[in-house]
C-alpha cells in the first residue's frame, strides 16, 4: 500500500487501541476528573437563588465562647429564627444521632423543628436499609414532619467532591429528601449507573450566601435573606473538619453545608448537568483519531501537527460550550486519541509496522513508571501531611514548635540503637510525629492548663490516645497503621499502670514503648506552664528510676546509653535488671 494510505489505516487503530489501554488501566480517570474541574473553574460564578447557609464558623466560636458540641437550645433558636423569617426548608447538616446530656435541650430542639414543620436532618450512619437514630429514629421525626437525609458523598480521587448520591445506606440523600419535600420531581436518568449525579456548583467556596450562626441567633441578619430559601445549617470552622476540595476549586476547601446547598440547588433544578451518552464519547474518540490521518493526506508533517493542535483546542472549546449548556462531554479519551493519532501519523508506515509492538511495550513501561512515580509522590505527601498535622497539634500546647522534631529524632535514634532495620526505624520516625494527634479534640482549657490537672481534667486529657487512634484507624497505609498504634499505646506503662488499656510488658507494642521513653524525656527537659525544664542529667536519672516500672528496661538502658554518649556524660550507663 502507499505510505500515506498505510498511515491512514494504522494511525486511528493505534490511537484507539492505546486509548482503550489507558482507559482499562485507569490512567484516564484522573485526567478526566481534572478536565471536569477545569470546566467548573473556567465558568464564571453562577446565580444561587433559593439557597443559603448558616455556618458554625470561627466568628461563632469567638463571639460566643461556646464549646462543641453546642447546646441544642441554640439549634432550636436558629430553627425558630429561620422559620419566622419564612425559610422554605430548613436543613441541619449536623448529626443528631445521640441524645445530649441535657434532655430539656433535646426537647427544645425537637419542638422547634415541629413548629417549623419539620425539616431535613443529616446523618452518615444507617443500618443499610434506611434506618437511622437521628433524634431517636424515623418514628420520632415523623411526629414533627421531619426526615433524615444521608450526608455521604461519593469517594472521588484525592477526596475531591464532584457528585452526589441519590441515596446512601438505603436512605435518600439530603438533596433528594429536600426535592421530595418541596414536590420537585427528580429524574432517575440524572443518575449514572453507580447512583450518583453531577453537582452543578454555583462557584467556588463562598458563592452560596452564607451567614454566621451566632449572628443569626442574635437576630443580626435581615430576615429577608432567608425568606423563600432552603437554608442549610452546618459547620464551616476548620476545627470541626468538614471542609473538602470540590470541582469548583480543588485548592480552596468548601464547607460541607455549602456543598450540600449546591447539591440541593442542583436537585431542585432537575439535575440539568448530565453526562453525555456513551456512544457520543466513543464517536468523539473515533473522529479525533481519524481526523489527523485524513488531513495528513494533503498536509506535510509540520502542518499536520498544527492541524492536530487546532483540532484539540476546538474540541476543548466544544466541551466547554456543551458544559455551559448542561452536557458533560468526555475530554480525556478523545484528546488522548487525537494526540496519539497525530504522533503516529508522522511516523513512516514501515517503521510504524516494525516498531508497533516495541512502542506498545514501552508505553506500558512508561505507564508503570508513571504509577510508581505517582505512588512515591503520594507516599511523600502522606508523610508530610502526617508531620504537619502532628506539628499543628503540638503547637497548641508547646512553647515551641520543635517538640515533634525532637520526638521523631529521638524515636529514630532509639529504634536504630536497638538494632531495628533502617526502613522500619525510618517508619518509626515518621509515625511518631502522630503520637499526640488526638489532642486536636482536647479543649484548650485543659490542654493549656497552667497547673496540675484535676482528676476530671486528667480523664479528658487521657482520651487523646483513643481519639488519636480513631482518627488514624482504617488506613491501608503501613505508616498510618503504625501511627495509630503509637497514638494509642505511648502512655501505657511496663508495669501495667498506664492508659488507656493498662497493657503491661511486651503486650505493649514496641513502637509505643519507644515513643513512651522519648516523650517523657522530652517533657522533662522542656519548659511547661507548670514547671521549669530539668537538666538532661536529671531527666536521664528519672528514666533510670522508672526503668522496669514505667519503661521497658531494655529500652530505658539503650536510651540512657545513647543520650549519655551524645551528651558525653560521665554518669554510668543503666544496666538491664
Amino acid at each position: 500500500m502507499p505510505h500515506r494510505l498505510r498511515t491512514l489505516l494504522l494511525a486511528p487503530l493505534v490511537a484507539i487501541a492505546l486509548t482503550a489501554v489507558a482507559a482499562a488501566t485507569g490512567a484516564l480517570g484522573t485526567l478526566e476528573d481534572h478536565a471536569v474541574d477545569l470546566r467548573f473553574q473556567l465558568r464564571p460564578d453562577q446565580p444561587a437563588e433559593g439557597v443559603a447557609v448558616v455556618a458554625i464558623d470561627d466568628v461563632t466560636f469567638s463571639d460566643t465562647g461556646w464549646q462543641w458540641p453546642f447546646d441544642r437550645r441554640e439549634f432550636a433558636k436558629v430553627t425558630d429564627v429561620l422559620h419566622e423569617a419564612g425559610a422554605r426548608e430548613i436543613v441541619h447538616d449536623v448529626q443528631f444521632t445521640e441524645a445530649s446530656d441535657d434532655e430539656d435541650a433535646d426537647w427544645a430542639f425537637f419542638e422547634a423543628l415541629g413548629n417549623a414543620g419539620g425539616g431535613v436532618l443529616a446523618t452518615s450512619e444507617t443500618d443499610g436499609e434506611g434506618g437511622h437514630l437521628v433524634l431517636g429514629g424515623p418514628e420520632n421525626l415523623k411526629e414533627i414532619g421531619a426526615v433524615a437525609g444521608a450526608s455521604n458523598m461519593p469517594d472521588e480521587d484525592a477526596g475531591v467532591i464532584r457528585r452526589v448520591w441519590r441515596e446512601a445506606g438505603g436512605l435518600p440523600a439530603i438533596a433528594t429528601q429536600v426535592a421530595k419535600r418541596l414536590k420537585q420531581p427528580v429524574d432517575r436518568d440524572a443518575y449514572t449507573a453507580d447512583g450518583a449525579a453531577w453537582i452543578d456548583f454555583r462557584g467556588g467556596p463562598g458563592t452560596i450566601p452564607t451567614y454566621s450562626f451566632s449572628d443569626v441567633v442574635k437576630g443580626k441578619v435581615d430576615a429577608a435573606k432567608f425568606k423563600g430559601r432552603v437554608v442549610v445549617v452546618g459547620s464551616s470552622a476548620a476545627t470541626l473538619q468538614d471542609l473538602h476540595p470540590t470541582s469548583a476549586d480543588r485548592d480552596k476547601l468548601m464547607p460541607g453545608p455549602e456543598i450540600q446547598a449546591n447539591a440541593i440547588w442542583t436537585a431542585l433544578h432537575g439535575f440539568s448537568l448530565r453526562s453525555a451518552p456513551t456512544w457520543l464519547g466513543l464517536l468523539a474518540i473515533g473522529l479525533l483519531a481519524l481526523i489527523v490521518p485524513l488531513a495528513a493526506l494533503r498536509l506535510g508533517p509540520v502542518a499536520t501537527m498544527l492541524f492536530g493542535t487546532a483540532a484539540g483546542l476546538a474540541y476543548g472549546g466544544l466541551a466547554y460550550l456543551t458544559f455551559t449548556d448542561g452536557t458533560m462531554l468526555i475530554v480525556a479519551g478523545p484528546l488522548v486519541a487525537l494526540v496519539v493519532s497525530t504522533v503516529t501519523t508522522t511516523v513512516a508506515g514501515q517503521i510504524l509496522e516494525r516498531s508497533l509492538r516495541r512502542r506498545v511495550t514501552r508505553y506500558n513501561e512508561e505507564l508503570e513508571a508513571a504509577v510508581r512515580e505517582r505512588t512515591a509522590e503520594l507516599d511523600e505527601l502522606q508523610r508530610e501531611i502526617l508531620e504537619r498535622l502532628g506539628q499543628a497539634v503540638d503547637s497548641r500546647d508547646e512553647e515551641t514548635g520543635e517538640h515533634i522534631n525532637r520526638i521523631t529524632t529521638l524515636a529514630h535514634g532509639l529504634a536504630t540503637a536497638i538494632g531495628m532495620d533502617a526502613d522500619r526505624a525510618e517508619m518509626v520516625r515518621r509515625a511518631s510525629a502522630m503520637h499526640d494527634v488526638g489532642k486536636v479534640a482536647i479543649p484548650d482549657s485543659i490542654l493549656q492548663h497552667p497547673g496540675p490537672l484535676s482528676p476530671e481534667q486528667r480523664r479528658v486529657m487521657e482520651t487523646h490516645t483513643t481519639t488519636g487512634a480513631r482518627l488514624l484507624a482504617g488506613s491501608r497505609s503501613p505508616l498510618v497503621q503504625m501511627g495509630e498504634v503509637i497514638a494509642l499505646t505511648h502512655h501505657e506503662k511496663w508495669n501495667g499502670k498506664g492508659y488507656p488499656h493498662g497493657l503491661s510488658g511486651e503486650d505493649i507494642p514496641l513502637e509505643g514503648r519507644i515513643v513512651a521513653v522519648c516523650d517523657v524525656y522530652d517533657a522533662l527537659i522542656s519548659r511547661r506552664p507548670y514547671k521549669e525544664p530539668w537538666t538532661p542529667e536529671e531527666a536521664l536519672a528519672e528514666i533510670e528510676r522508672s526503668s522496669g516500672s514505667h519503661f521497658d528496661p531494655d529500652l530505658a538502658a539503650a536510651f540512657v546509653a545513647m543520650m549519655r554518649a551524645d551528651l558525653q556524660l560521665a554518669t554510668p550507663v543503666l544496666t538491664t535488671a
